[in-house]
């Protein structure tokens, strides 16, 4: 069964009328929303006249652009280059704070101050990777490493340069080849492509305009210089959702969506992966990033288990009343709460389990408590009391967890004097098909 390509007319009116809202309320010349799934554009707004924006119009990403530079930093990685535990003097060698590492700069616990030396880089045309090294001292050192979230422009500023060291070559090059080629992201791009939303100011007192130069971030690219439009962003939220293979995996996108840390110590509202952000709205946890650079704010906000996310851009330099993260998060909550959940996939009879697994299969029992284990093509699932993990073989009587309860865990099989199966024994808790076994 497949999944609505729409929402449904009355959600489609509520995410109208939160456009129309933010763009009046918010004092902003143009405001484009849109709610998507799966690559495609399920509900699109648009408020405001300058310019009247639709959904190939560039706006400027900002900050949205660290999670395309983290995603780089992870593919090198995964491909042998670097571990995210390398110090950061490895890869830039007689840096004066080359004691951070990879891992701590993308999840913003590194300690380093905010912004780099120099005037302030986004109303700045940037310097090249050299320069930014050069102005690097030891006050840019604020604090210690994991001692708390200290949100740092100069780290991504630093990511891009070891990209560009380790590869040989330019971080824009790089994001095109790596990145957005890849994902048949056409028109997201290093500098603006007509046509596209020009960024302002709006002034407090009277509504007046100034409008923003478009600059070059150069060493500072990697921290927030893209743009794009709502068709190329919603490529950008299903990959988070469904990972394409020859950007990166599953199981690397997971790695990147896990807490590094809790950003709010309060409320627990908000946190940071290895490069995305998280965002609590009661029970449910999104990914994303929001964005701003002079003249933009920007926001994109995916619930993965739905494969649902929110893109938001507005072209000036914030919104007046409120934030257009508060605009994303909204409209993705009140999605969810208004749509029927995706119905699930069609129940399909399991292939018959074949070698080891047909005699692992079945019910076990610990500690007074029973479990099913189920063969689910070449791997094995074990369910029980609020329990649940999946195994793959690696050797003979040797399974290892690689989801769930026992994830990274060792199962093994235990066999009788005549060879045959005994007992389970998952990292100390041996399971038997004996109902009275305690062990």
């Amino acid at each position: 069964m497949s999944l609505l390509p729409s929402l449904m007319p009355e959600t489609g009116r509520r995410v109208d009328e939160i456009a129309a809202r933010a763009q009046a309320e918010g004092r902003t010349p143009s405001f484009a929303l849109a709610v998507v799934r799966d690559r495609a554009v399920l509900h699109q707004s648009f408020a405001g006249e300058h310019p009247r924006p639709d959904a190939k119009t560039q706006y400027r990403l900002g900050s949205i652009t660290k999670t395309m530079t983290a995603t780089m930093v992870m593919q090198l990685r995964d491909e042998g280059f670097f571990a995210l535990d390398d110090l950061l003097y490895r890869h830039l060698p007689g840096t004066p704070i080359g004691g951070v590492t990879l891992r701590q700069l993308l999840g913003h616990v590194s300690g380093l101050q905010r912004e780099p030396d120099g005037p302030w880089w986004e109303r700045a045309t940037g310097g090249d990777v050299d320069k930014l090294l050069a102005d690097l001292g030891y006050d840019k050192i604020a604090g210690p490493p994991f001692r708390r979230f200290r949100y740092s422009n100069l780290a991504y500023g630093l990511l891009g340069a070891v990209l560009e060291r380790v590869t040989g070559e330019s971080w824009q090059t790089l994001v095109g080849k790596r990145v957005l080629d890849p994902l048949g992201m056409k028109r997201t791009t290093y500098a603006p492509v007509e046509p596209f939303a020009r960024g302002y100011v709006v002034h407090a007192l009277g509504g007046t305009m100034h409008e923003e130069p478009r600059l070059d971030s150069g060493a500072m690219a990697p921290a927030g210089q893209l743009w794009s439009t709502i068709t190329d962003m919603a490529k950008w939220a299903a990959f988070w959702t469904d990972p394409a293979p020859a950007v990166l995996s599953r199981e690397t996108v997971d790695e990147m969506c896990a807490p590094v840390v809790i950003s709010d110590l309060e409320s627990w509202t908000s946190g940071h992966g290895l490069g995305p952000q998280l965002f609590r709205v009661g029970e449910r946890v999104f990914v994303g990033h929001g964005g701003s650079m002079p003249g933009y704010v920007a926001h994109l906000a995916v619930h993965r288990r739905s494969r649902l996310g929110v893109i938001a851009f507005a072209n000036a330099y914030g919104l007046r009343g409120t934030g257009i993260k508060q605009v994303s998060l909204e409209t993705l909550s009140t999605v969810l709460d208004a749509e029927p959940a995706p119905p699930p996939e069609p129940w399909q009879p399991p292939a018959p389990p074949a070698g080891e697994a047909a005699a692992l299969v079945g019910r076990w029992w610990w500690m007074g408590r029973d479990y099913e284990v189920t063969a689910v093509g070449e791997a094995l699932e074990m369910t029980g009391p609020q329990h649940w993990s999946r195994f793959t073989r690696e050797a003979p009587d040797r399974w290892r967890g690689v989801d769930g309860d026992n994830e990274g865990e060792v199962l093994a099989v235990l066999r009788d004097p005549e060879g045959e199966v005994d007992r389970l024994d998952i990292a100390t808790f041996v399971f038997s098909r004996d109902p009275a076994h305690l062990a």
